[in-house]
């Protein structure tokens, strides 16, 4: 059994996507990282493909698939553009799984329809400019009006899908952190609302740019300004955001560590075959011990990050948590080991491999916001330990 494939409709879809990537992805490439732009066309034409609303249910347009199936999709875009992989994570994990498994019946309904098919593009906001891991230590605030709306004031940093263009065009709907009062043990009580493009008070910041890695995907910086969201819009009840975190952190890890995937399996095979049709003193420079052991190296640990990545695919639950260990455990391990083989890449190849036009340079400089995004490694490393002290027989199940 191949667990990265354990169904027929699994390697239906990996084929599907990667023959997607090959005629429409690979080619915009290398253009969309050096003009620092996000190609909003082709995002749009993956929700004609049903894979915007992946794991929503097919009631509301989505595909009703499972982790197994997401992880699939983030592995076979970001073997081409890590870039473009991670303004569709934004939106089909940190906003649509999110409000499938979080929102109500009214807000799935009214929005998961737009957001599968690419009419409308989410986001999520968390970090701020002082605040990012350290969630009860933001200062975005929201206070409830007399009428029951909602009164959002506070900047957002880092925002994937923030914007759409050059232009300052805000994500059409974010999900959005906020502050709103103090709970009973003293503690930052922090809700969820759906802010959308037009609501008084929502903008755009600034497109962050120049950044090392990741340019196909826009960034930027959010601003609520005395903005007035419909009570409607909170999700949940008041203080509820610490579960909706905790029930879609998981999966959100889990599809990060399937981007250092894409990343590491598209790293191999460039320089697997570089070392084949490259020579050097008469032999091919594969025969040599020091490329031997780059490319040996980066094959075991890539077969160990599938094998981690898969088995916790195949065990993960949407909508609810329970594997938190591992979920940390392979986005701690493989986003690690994705930057090790790109490097390794880099290495074997040379001068060719330092430069855009040969891919490994651009897959080596995205792989570095996964050891960030998502939660830092020192982040995993805290919460493996924490958790192992609670539950040591995990070692030995």
């Amino acid at each position: 059994m191949d667990i990265a494939n354990p169904s027929e409709e699994h390697l239906m879809l990996r084929e599907m996507v990667r023959d997607f990537v090959k005629e429409h992805v690979e080619p915009q490439a290398l253009e969309y990282d050096r003009d620092e732009k996000f190609n909003v066309d082709l995002f749009r034409s993956l929700g004609e493909m049903g894979l915007l609303g992946i794991t929503a249910s097919e009631e509301h347009g989505g595909a009703g698939l499972d982790a197994i199936a997401a992880t699939i999709v983030h592995e076979e875009l970001s073997a081409s553009d890590p870039g473009f992989a991670l303004a569709y994570l934004a939106h089909s994990m940190l906003f649509v799984n999110n409000l499938e498994f979080n929102g109500n019946e009214e807000q799935r309904a009214r929005i998961l329809p737009k957001v599968c098919s690419g009419e409308w593009i989410g986001a999520m906001a968390m970090s701020e400019p002082d605040a990012g891991t350290d969630v009860l230590g933001l200062s975005s605030t929201a206070t409830q009006n007399p009428d029951g709306s909602w009164k959002l004031n506070g900047r957002k940093m880092w925002i994937t899908n923030g914007c759409i263009d050059d232009d300052g065009t805000p994500a059409d709907i974010v999900w959005v952190y906020a502050k709103t009062g103090i709970d009973e043990k003293g503690r930052a009580q922090i809700s969820t609302f759906l802010v959308e493009k037009g609501m008084q008070g929502y903008s755009v910041g600034q497109k962050i740019i120049d950044k090392t890695g990741m340019r196909a995907s826009n960034t930027a910086e959010l601003v609520f300004e005395d903005c007035i969201i419909p009570k409607s819009n909170l999700v949940g009840e008041v203080g509820d955001s610490m579960s909706h975190m905790m029930r879609n952190l998981e999966i959100e890890r889990l599809t990060l560590a399937a981007m250092s995937l894409g990343i590491a399996r598209r790293s191999l095979d460039e320089m697997n075959r570089y070392a084949t049709d490259r020579e050097a003193f008469g032999k091919q420079i594969r025969d040599f011990g020091q490329m031997q052991r780059y490319i040996g190296e980066s094959w075991a640990k890539y077969r160990a990050m599938r094998a981690y990545i898969y088995d916790t695919a195949n065990n993960i639950g949407l909508g609810n948590s329970g594997q938190r260990l591992d979920s940390d455990g392979v986005k701690l391990f493989a986003t690690t080991a994705a930057k090790e083989i790109a490097d390794a890449a880099m290495q074997v190849m040379g001068g060719y491999g330092y430069v855009a036009e040969y891919v490994v340079e651009r897959l080596w400089r995205d792989s570095k916001l996964l050891e960030i995004g998502g939660g830092t490694i020192e982040s995993h490393q805290k919460n493996i330990t924490r958790d192992l002290s609670k539950a040591p027989d995990a070692v030995n199940r």
